[in-house]
């Protein structure tokens, strides 16, 4: 008996089949790491590593506010580049209304660098 329910639901077992393959293989490959991989731990690399330099304090210490700043700024000037690569492909389509548009948008984030910038929110001592 073909009913419709059988036929959407065979539609979704090769992708059950892909995600068991998948899956297993991944679990295979994890597990051939640990069999093979060699184990030579030493004190060098036992140690916590972190920037060049060894720890020297807890790890549950507040960090600089500026620290967070710096990581925001750089996500919204990462973004910026996101929406620039779209906008200069369909350039062409979008006409003189999507060219003055990406102008005012990145005129306001021009201005918004430049005050962070006087405000020395850039500034690390």
């Amino acid at each position: 008996m073909n009913t419709p329910l059988n036929g959407s639901l065979a539609d979704y077992f090769n992708i059950l089949i892909f995600m068991g393959i998948a899956f297993g293989l991944s679990i295979l490959l994890i597990l051939l790491s640990f069999m093979r991989g060699p184990r030579k731990p030493n004190a060098a690399k036992l140690s916590a590593y972190e920037c060049g330099f060894e720890a020297f304090s807890d790890a549950r210490l507040k960090f600089d506010v500026r620290f967070y700043l710096v990581a925001i700024l750089f996500i919204i000037f990462d973004l910026e580049i996101a929406f620039l690569f779209p906008w200069a492909v369909s350039l062409k389509d979008i006409g003189l209304f999507g060219f003055f548009s990406m102008m005012f948008f990145l005129t306001i984030l021009t201005v918004g660098f430049i005050y962070e910038w006087r405000k020395g929110a850039l500034e690390w001592e």
